[in-house]
């Protein structure tokens, strides 16, 4: 079963910038191959990574936090710590790379 979280533009500040510890949010879209690329390496990233939150935020569905966060390219990996962005990585990436990315701001 997945553990990752499903953010809207309704739910953004409340999950990811009001979240006490570190946030992995995927922007994604359904047209989107390489965010599908993308879509297994985030799953297992939920399950191992037990001091991250890993949270989806579909793009076309939410306008709102898309164009607030000023996003141009997807896939793009936010990471958050304690409410404020932190890292932002572009373009699909091995898991390693992501799981390097977030060690700096948490126990993966």
């Amino acid at each position: 079963m997945s553990s990752v979280l499903q953010v809207t533009d309704d739910t953004f500040d409340e999950l990811v910038l009001q979240a006490p510890g570190v946030v992995l949010v995927d922007l994604w879209a359904p047209w989107c191959g390489p965010c599908r690329q993308m879509e297994p390496v985030i799953e297992e990233l939920s399950r191992e990574l037990t001091g991250v939150t890993v949270a989806k935020l579909n793009t076309d569905d939410n306008p709102g936090a898309t164009a607030s966060l000023q996003i141009t390219s997807i896939p793009t990996l936010l990471i958050y710590s304690r409410g404020e962005l932190v890292k932002t990585l572009v373009g699909a990436r091995p898991k390693a790379a992501i799981r390097d990315a977030l060690q700096e701001y948490a126990a993966v």
